[in-house]
């Protein structure tokens, strides 16, 4: 077996579960659904993931990994050339966030698999996720913290979870403002990122 096509089997089966994931929930798909829509048996599900749990942790893996990189990569540079300014803090975690929800390869689908994670509370996954990402907010926590000192902890980590629940729903695009007609989607999630960092920024400050 070649290394390609080892490499497209498995990503094959993370794309037929995130597809799954978004349709049917965790709980509600099962692993002969997924084999059957990514054309694999159950041996290679369990060759390349082992577990219905570990397939659901590299499903998130596949997306976080990159945009994770993307998030932590601005974060240095805001602080590097913008020292104390709140919004491009803010920005580094924003804006990677909602271009990976518009990503074309099955963006749309991830962003309603983490809605399935809220509406689930799959503990195996939140523990999955605070061990590999959580480091990530922390990072973010620090750096707001930094340009916001007259805030207690506590009411930055509430802003905090607030801001990520409100990013939550503008990569959803649960949102009332559609995309008007000729406003490309890349202009509209500029529009969507740059709202939102006002909108946290002037939440933080308050």
């Amino acid at each position: 077996m070649s290394h390609a096509s080892h490499f497209s089997t498995k990503d094959r089966i993370l794309g037929a579960a995130e597809e799954l994931f978004a349709q049917h929930g965790f709980a509600g798909t099962s692993l002969r659904q997924v084999t059957s829509r990514a054309d694999v048996n159950i041996a290679a599900v369990n060759y390349h993931f082992g577990s219905k749990e570990n397939l659901v942790n590299e499903v998130f893996r596949r997306r976080m990994d990159e945009m994770t990189e993307l998030r932590l990569r601005s974060l240095r540079e805001a602080k590097e050339k913008h020292p104390g300014e709140l919004e491009p803090v803010l920005a580094a975690f924003i804006e990677p966030a909602l271009a990976m929800a518009q990503d074309r390869h099955g963006g749309g689908a991830f962003v309603r698999v983490i809605a399935r994670a809220y509406a689930e509370k799959n503990d195996s996954l939140r523990r999955f996720l605070s061990e590999h990402y959580g480091h990530v907010l922390r990072e973010f926590a620090k750096a707001i913290a930094a340009c916001v000192p007259a805030l207690s902890k506590e009411q930055l980590y509430w802003r905090l979870d607030f801001i990520a629940g409100a990013l939550t729903y503008a990569m959803a695009d649960f949102g009332m403002i559609r995309r008007p007609d000729g406003v490309t989607e890349k202009a509209h999630r500029e529009r969507a990122a740059r709202e939102l960092i006002h909108f946290a920024a002037a939440g933080l400050n308050s």
